[in-house]
């Protein structure tokens, strides 16, 4: 069942977007080739890219998405508020911060918060705004045509010229109002409307018009009609769209006069009908929304000049054409409607094939879990599920998907999920893994994570069955189930709160990260209590221990040959912020009110692209990641010796806040 999800729906409507503008393309590229050929065939070419236009969202909705790259800072959203620093002294006295970092620096709004991606919902409401309005002028003026039909007084049967068309059904001839266009309307029971003024004109002259608005009704034109207006109001705010439309008329009205000359017409004496009923008679500007009218003074003259060129294609299109014409439609809209574009993805590079393939053979599963892991370091979220995808594999194979390797590789696919905020798919790998686990220590984790996500779904009862089970799976390392039991109870029973945390901090290891993450969390409990002195203590513990894990921090390296990072100073002057990305909170840390600094030492290239980042004093719950990522997609202006561009080395820091 589709769920609301601004972002998934916005990328899939952009993913369309660009989709419409390839097809639309593709049919002007086929019409200019199909330019000697009759107009019957070029008609044929638009009335199937409306309809593929018509079929894009449908087939992407309903067909398994094939994922695509596209920019990730195109959809991220915003969730702290960064600023950036280097080792350089203070621009003005009392800031800190690259030249330009702190007037780039904007303040975020929670993630949970709606104005994000409010220019999202707006541009989508836009959107279906102009769509709507364009059906409800199609409805009107459907009405109106077939008011007008209802009121028409019928006229003797056109029989003869229906048979020169050999047209299958019968039509209604029908007389409306003087001085209106003729009009061909309906395709389940089509019906010609002629003005008052048709009893005034010649048996020749009412002939060709009959004859004219007659091929409409052969060539299924009524339908096509509808068909390709529903394309129109859907891609509204297309220019191409409308120029489609345009050329989908033009060759409408040709084809149709081509039929009219087959049967017999002069064309000398047939333009020159046209012309006097272009000139003495007017179309309502509703009516052509809902039906085909004779004559355009817009497009007169190509008609005319067509109508005498004797060199002219006039072959109407034969029915194996029409098949042909579906069929090419089908190859085209088919693989663009799948293709879906998903943020922070890569096209898979043959090094990541090359390493699967490796990992297969070896059966290691650990190389592909290193590679994920860098991946979605750098946003590469396609890339790592492909790598993670494999490792499940060979997981399964070597130790079986009743194994504790298995289920651990479920818990992986879990964390990569629920980290591009894919919730539901994250759940389902950490309810598998359960399941797969039972009551063994390994099932702890999934189970907290469990936990969290029903946490974040406000279902705090079930929350804490799941962080009570995680804590009875592994006592011994029940910190963090006991940390996010305190979370939970906080708001309604402090006291109780207060104890699961001191409980969380007796069964860690005071020099591990969980451990300086729940100090730090009880340390913001404690302020939201008054208790600011009590508070200040822990984050001076927290922060000895966070300082001796910075030191042990591996860098995640993207080392360019031959560049050797300057210090800022004797010379050498910093790198500038030109464009950055907010970093994203996790749900984690937004749960748990989680806060503060990440700092982290990275080199910036003399193309002004950060490599080498290494964190020097992290946070928990997952935004030592969310500060890599950001930096990761940052650009700056670089640093420079002599004049001359030179990687430099330069400390940032990404403060996160909640606001």
């Amino acid at each position: 069942m589709l769920s609301w999800n601004e972002s998934a729906w916005f990328s899939l409507l952009a993913g369309i977007a660009l989709k419409s503008a390839v097809v639309l393309g593709i049919a002007w590229l086929s019409a200019v080739l199909l330019r000697r050929r009759s107009a019957a065939a070029r008609h044929l070419v638009w009335t199937a890219a409306f309809a593929a236009l018509l079929a894009l969202p449908l087939l992407a909705i309903l067909f398994p998405a094939v994922r695509v790259p596209v920019s990730g800072a195109f959809l991220l959203r915003t969730g702290a508020v960064a600023t950036a620093i280097t080792e350089a002294a203070p621009a003005s006295p009392g800031s800190r911060g690259l030249p330009s970092a702190a007037a780039k620096s904007a303040a975020a709004k929670d993630s949970n918060s709606p104005h994000d991606s409010n220019w999202r919902i707006w541009v989508m409401l836009l959107w279906a705004a102009g769509t709507g309005l364009g059906f409800v002028q199609m409805s009107v003026a459907w009405v109106a045509v077939w008011r007008a039909r209802r009121a028409a007084k019928l006229l003797p049967d056109a029989g003869p010229l229906i048979d020169a068309l050999a047209l299958r059904d019968s039509v209604d001839i029908l007389e409306t109002r003087a001085g209106s266009m003729p009009l061909t309307f309906g395709f389940f029971r089509p019906a010609v409307l002629l003005p008052a003024d048709a009893a005034a004109w010649t048996q020749e002259r009412r002939r060709v018009v009959l004859l004219h608005e007659l091929a409409h009704v052969r060539r299924g034109d009524a339908a096509t009609h509808l068909l390709a207006r529903i394309g129109l109001h859907l891609y509204w705010w297309n220019p191409l769209a409308w120029a489609a439309w345009r050329e989908f008329v033009k060759e409408r009205e040709r084809a149709a006069d081509d039929l009219v000359l087959h049967a017999g017409a002069c064309a000398s004496e047939y333009a020159g009908h046209l012309l006097d009923i272009a000139r003495s008679l007017e179309t309502a500007p509703a009516a052509g929304w809902a039906a085909i009218a004779m004559a355009r003074r817009s497009q007169l003259e190509g008609r005319l000049v067509a109508l005498l060129d004797s060199r002219v294609n006039r072959n109407p299109s034969r029915r194996a054409a029409v098949w042909l014409a579906v069929c090419v439609a089908l190859v085209i809209t088919l693989p663009l409607a799948v293709l879906r574009a998903q943020d922070g993805a890569q096209v898979v590079p043959s090094d990541v094939d090359a390493t699967i393939r490796i990992a297969l053979a070896e059966k290691n599963h650990q190389m592909l879990d290193d590679a994920a892991k860098a991946s979605a370091a750098f946003l590469k979220y396609d890339q790592a599920r492909t790598l993670l995808d494999s490792s499940l594999a060979i997981r399964a194979e070597v130790a079986g998907q009743q194994s504790i390797d298995y289920a651990v590789g479920l818990v992986k696919l879990g964390d990569l999920e629920r980290s591009r905020r894919n919730f539901d798919e994250g759940r389902g790998f950490y309810a598998k893994a359960v399941s797969v686990l039972g009551n063994r220590p390994e099932a702890a984790r999934p189970l907290v994570d469990l936990g969290i996500d029903a946490f974040r779904g406000k279902n705090s009862s079930e929350a804490l069955d799941y962080f009570q089970r995680a804590q009875a799976a592994d006592p011994q390392h029940a910190g963090v189930a006991l940390m996010w039991q305190a979370i939970v109870q906080a708001p309604e029973h402090p006291q109780e709160a207060e104890s699961l945390y001191r409980g969380a901090l007796a069964v860690e290891d005071p020099e591990s990260p969980e451990a300086a993450t729940t100090t730090e969390v009880f340390a913001a409990f404690l302020d939201r209590q008054g208790r600011a002195e009590d508070a200040k203590s822990l984050r001076e513990q927290a922060a000895v221990v966070r300082k001796t894990l910075g030191a042990r921090t591996p860098v995640i390296r993207q080392a360019t040959a031959g560049e050797h990072a300057y210090r800022i100073g004797e010379g050498v002057t910093a790198p500038s912020l030109i464009d950055k990305v907010e970093p994203q909170y996790t749900e984690e840390a937004r749960l748990a009110k989680y806060q503060g600094t990440v700092v982290v030492m990275v080199d910036i290239g003399s193309d002004g692209i950060p490599r080498n980042m290494k964190v020097i004093r992290g946070l928990g719950l997952g935004l030592d990641e969310r500060a890599v990522q950001a930096i990761s997609q940052w650009q700056f202006k670089p640093g420079t010796k002599d004049g001359q561009p030179v990687p430099v080395t330069a400390t940032i820091e990404v403060n996160f806040r909640l606001l």
